[in-house]
């Protein structure tokens, strides 16, 4: 058998477990995807037919990185490939892709049970969504009670948690909810299409009712590896077990600690009960930390272990405990983004130790605009990740054109945008009376005035699924306004934040600072890690208090933005700190600023 000399025990005897189901647990920054991908590269050495391994994974970007992995590994040791007489052009037959994409190709070859043709059409979001919009006025439904998104929602719902609506969980969904699914499914049908949930469900069906094409895929599949496996939802669970279950060589790699997208339907408790599933299945533990200090180590863990349904395991690294976490006590969001941008600048220009990189997170996506702001003003370069920048997000810019047009009627730009994005009675209403509304009041009452008048936030809750991230930025942009007692102060600032906001090489290397939100940092490393809005209400969110399972999903977001960094963490909060910030032994913390949190003169209580 090849050895793999770069590995670490733990990661060898997970690479070289000879056969039967494979639950590793790998811990933030313990090398899982070297591991899955070392285990691929293993089997394929030992004899096993590139076409008979599917490797599964959750974004188009890590399967490109597990393709290149092993690639690259295959051709830095081509003498020994040879050797064991590894052919390696069958590799193009080896599957290394995600669910959808394996779904996919599935019903390409089998979709005619479902009543589709060879060349149908996979239908994206926003296609879906269309479709959806023409059966609710076909039906001539009220939209303030079924609404496209929320419809869009449920649907996905019922698939993704393979709802039965003929079945006793049917319950919970009203009549009309069961003939509008029935329609929208029709519609598919008729238009020789799939939504990107019937890339998993259709599949499973398929599985479960055509017997001799199961047995063709169970013949043709030995081997099946799934990166992310505590991320999977119920449909997903299901394929993978279908796939797997004549052979039982299931090699799954996951982290129940990072399990972070319950709003996707994906249920942890998957990853939970591997063992259970599949009982006579090798469990090994990477807990080698490469990535973090020491006392970053600790500090993380000590957070994740107060969550009480977990699978425990005692992260460690060989690398220095380093600097000490410091807490950081603002006034307000503006302070804590002016501190931490002015902190940045001087590490930057000023530092011997200059970051390659430095990540700033937060837990929703309305927290960009005081940093924005502040690292525009810096004039540091930034980024945000998987997003728009404040200013360019389309509510945004709807509430600005109307304060613009208020301020200036000859603004034909910003009419014509309020004309584009408003029906044709609000349009006119404001046509005719933002201008003089706008003479004598606050940028504040403008804003009021024009979410009143469109019921701006009822239009975002009938159109668009992420409504409340939406409500939650313009009411960021509300708190920033109300600084402000003159509109046209107001405009002028936003509008010379624009011009900054676009420079053009905010996309090139030499960029250090990255914004994204917590959800969107998971997988990724920084040098420096600021972790802004550590408040309670944000971090946990307070749409979180009602439930013991979200709070302890809060805590495994917590835990994910702390273990993004390598060498420096920096959490900042302002008004209540969050609950997480106190189950940090203070060993391994440094508090700036304010009051210790165990001060005596600081309350706060949690339920």
């Amino acid at each position: 058998m090849t050895k793999f000399q770069d590995l670490n025990p733990k990661q060898k005897e997970a690479v070289e477990h000879t056969g039967g189901p494979l639950l590793i647990v790998a811990g933030a920054g313990s090398g899982k995807t070297k591991t899955l991908t070392s285990r691929l590269l293993n089997l394929l050495k030992n004899g096993a037919e590139p076409s008979s391994i599917i490797a599964i994974t959750f974004t188009n970007k890590a399967a490109e990185e597990m393709r290149d992995r092993v690639y690259k590994l295959i051709s830095s040791q081509v003498d020994k490939l040879k050797s064991e007489n590894l052919q390696t052009y069958k590799l193009k037959n080896l599957f290394i892709g995600t669910f959808h994409s394996l779904g996919a190709r599935i019903l390409r070859k089998d979709g005619k049970f479902f009543g589709r043709t060879i060349g149908f059409t996979i239908y994206d979001s926003d296609d879906s969504l269309r479709v959806i919009k023409g059966i609710i006025k076909n039906f001539n439904l009220d939209t303030k009670k079924y609404s496209a998104p929320q419809l869009q929602r449920k649907f996905s719902a019922i698939k993704s948690e393979l709802v039965d609506l003929t079945g006793d969980l049917a319950d919970s969904y009203d009549v009309t909810i069961k003939a509008l699914f029935n329609e929208y499914e029709l519609a598919l049908k008729n238009n020789n299409a799939f939504d990107f949930d019937d890339l998993i469900e259709k599949v499973v069906r398929l599985f479960r009712e055509q017997e001799e094409v199961f047995k063709k895929y169970q013949k043709e599949i030995k081997h099946v590896l799934v990166d992310e496996y505590q991320d999977i939802n119920t449909a997903q669970y299901y394929f993978v077990r279908f796939l797997a279950q004549s052979h039982n060589n299931i090699s799954v790699v996951g982290d129940d600690q990072q399990s972070i997208y319950k709003f996707r339907f994906s249920d942890f408790r998957n990853f939970l009960n591997f063992d259970r599933d599949w009982p006579d299945a090798k469990v090994v533990l990477l807990e080698q930390n490469y990535r973090s200090t020491g006392n970053i180590i600790k500090a993380a863990s000590a957070v994740v272990a107060n969550n009480k349904f977990q699978r425990p395991k005692t992260l460690w690294t060989e690398k220095s405990d380093g600097e000490l976490i410091k807490i950081i006590e603002h006034e307000n969001s503006d302070f804590e983004a002016i501190y931490v941008a002015t902190l940045i600048n001087s590490k930057l220009n000023f530092s011997n130790n200059k970051p390659a990189s430095v990540g700033i997170l937060y837990r929703t996506n309305s927290q960009s605009r005081a940093i924005e702001q502040s690292l525009i003003e810096n004039e540091i370069k930034y980024r945000i990740f998987g997003g728009l920048r404040f200013y360019e997000r389309k509510e945004i810019k709807d509430i600005v054109s109307g304060l613009r047009y208020g301020l200036n009627p000859s603004d034909s730009v910003s009419l014509e945008r309020l004309e584009k994005n408003f029906n044709k009675k609000i349009y006119l209403e404001f046509k005719k009376n933002l201008p003089q509304k706008s003479e004598n009041i606050s940028p504040l009452e403008a804003i009021g005035y024009i979410i009143k008048t469109s019921d701006y936030f009822g239009y975002l809750e009938r159109s668009y699924l992420n409504f409340k991230e939406r409500r939650e930025n313009i009411e960021e942009l509300m708190n920033f306004a109300a600084n402000f007692n003159n509109l046209g102060d107001f405009l002028e600032r936003v509008s010379l934040l624009g011009p900054l906001d676009k420079n053009d090489s905010a996309q090139t290397a030499d960029v250090h600072v990255n914004l994204m939100t917590i959800h969107l940092a998971k997988g990724l490393e920084f040098d420096e890690v600021f972790v802004i809005g550590c408040n309670e209400g944000l971090l946990p969110h307070q749409m979180s208090y009602s439930s013991d399972d979200e709070i302890e999903e809060e805590r495994r977001l917590m835990y994910v933005a702390m273990t993004r960094a390598r060498n420096n963490l920096y959490l900042n909060f302002y008004h209540l700190p969050s609950r997480f910030l106190y189950e940090i032994p203070p060993q391994f913390v440094e508090f700036v600023g304010g009051q210790p949190l165990d001060d005596e003169e600081r309350y706060i209580e949690i339920n």
